[in-house]
């Protein structure tokens, strides 16, 4: 890979990362209502699964799809429920503080297998093999794979951190509940791109 290459792979990851999606939406609200700590496993699993994504995306997990498109449009659909269903958590969480403590944050386990099903992690994980690894060596596919973890875990930390910061002005139940379904419904129109691709 040469020095050009990678510093556009260096700033498509950091773009793609930092911009609002599924994991950044529901990070922010996790930090919201959850603080930032009890974020951390889901903000890993974000980092190190989309990173695993990335390897096995790259060394030819994506065939399946050109084999067998009814995996594909599985995929499609289960993506589709996964994020209601996550709105609708998102719509229902508790606050960190105060007399209702329903709800927890996403554990490590389920953001990494989160990214299976989140429709921004495949657009960038397809990008960033095709264009950025068009060789489609193994070690320019770990290149990707190893600048996207080094990038992607403080991009999508920052997020958890805004809404943490968040917080101090969501005291108050209603304003909260406003956040929370403002978040749920921002998550639901991430959708937009798998319901009504162009």
């Amino acid at each position: 890979m040469t020095y050009d290459i990678l510093l556009a792979l260096i700033a498509f990851a950091f773009v793609s990362s930092i911009t609002p999606g599924p994991n950044n939406l529901m990070l922010m609200a996790s930090g919201a209502n959850f603080g930032f700590r009890r974020t951390i496993p889901h903000m890993l699993g974000i980092g190190l699964g989309f990173t695993f994504m990335v390897l096995l995306v790259g060394t030819g997990l994506v065939q399946i799809f050109d084999r067998y498109p009814l995996s594909y449009s599985v995929l499609k659909g289960g993506s589709v429920v996964y994020l209601l269903y996550l709105a609708w958590k998102i719509a229902h969480a508790a606050p960190a503080q105060g007399e209702a403590t329903s709800g927890t944050p996403m554990t490590f386990l389920q953001a990494a297998a989160f990214q299976w099903v989140n429709p921004k992690a495949w657009a960038m994980a397809l990008t960033a093999t095709t264009a950025y690894a068009p060789e489609q060596t193994f070690n320019a596919i770990v290149v990707v794979a190893v600048v996207f973890g080094a990038i992607n875990l403080p991009s999508v930390s920052t997020w958890t951190v805004l809404g943490q910061q968040m917080a101090r002005v969501l005291t108050n139940p209603r304003r909260l509940l406003v956040f929370n379904w403002t978040m749920a419904g921002l998550l639901v129109a991430s959708l937009y791109p798998i319901l009504w691709p162009n």
